[in-house]
């Protein structure tokens, strides 16, 4: 892997990190200020979805082999779902560019896009790794998830005086994949053919 590939991957993840986490944060709050309910309502489902990357970086810590499979899908399931309702897309288009809280979202939409099909791209080129990522040449995937390492694993030993071990990352991340993935089915046999792509946004309080 040339240091070219190297800085690209580290600085996908270093985007990630604010365009995936630290902006709709910001967003959701800001349109909780705003009582926008379209806002709210897309930064609600985005954060259900998001809910995967998450297991991905446990898996990740975990260096389970296929946690590059699990990133790939949940950033993909993100920028799905920031798309895929049409009455926020009708809401967000009615809009004009002065207003900075619907502009930010649009601008945050692409981002995400952008970041999730680089993740992919990146993933592609180094497509070994997504059934093999303890090989020396996928270390660089594992990187990224060594701070959050470290800071789970003092978090873990300060509230229960116990050591947050990769083998318990990757059981948790397992876990937790098994939940999201039946949470997932039942929102697509039951929900989706009732709502569609409707997030029915104007009906939540």
């Amino acid at each position: 892997m040339n240091v070219f590939n190297q800085l690209s991957i580290w600085l996908s993840f270093q985007l990630s990190i604010i365009f995936l986490i630290g902006i709709p944060v910001s967003l959701f709050f800001w349109s909780i200020k705003k009582r926008n309910k379209a806002v709210n309502r897309l930064l609600s489902i985005y954060w259900k979805i998001s809910l995967l990357f998450f297991i991905s970086l446990l898996l990740l810590i975990g260096k389970y082999d296929y946690a590059l499979v699990i990133t790939n899908i949940s950033t993909l399931l993100m920028t799905i779902s920031v798309w895929f309702w049409n009455d926020i897309n009708d809401e967000l288009s009615e809009y004009d560019f002065s207003y900075a809280l619907t502009t930010t979202t649009k601008v945050w939409r692409w981002s995400v896009t952008f970041i999730s099909f680089n993740i992919l791209i990146q993933s592609l080129l180094n497509y070994s790794c997504f059934s093999s990522i303890n090989s020396a040449l996928c270390e660089i995937w594992l990187q990224p998830s060594s701070n959050l390492y470290i800071f789970i694993k003092s978090l873990f030993n300060f509230f229960f005086g116990a050591n947050f071990t990769q083998p318990i990352a990757k059981f948790l991340g397992l876990f937790s994949l098994l939940i999201y993935s039946l949470g997932l089915i039942q929102w697509s046999i039951i929900k989706l053919p009732k709502s569609g792509r409707n997030s029915c946004f104007s009906k939540n309080e």
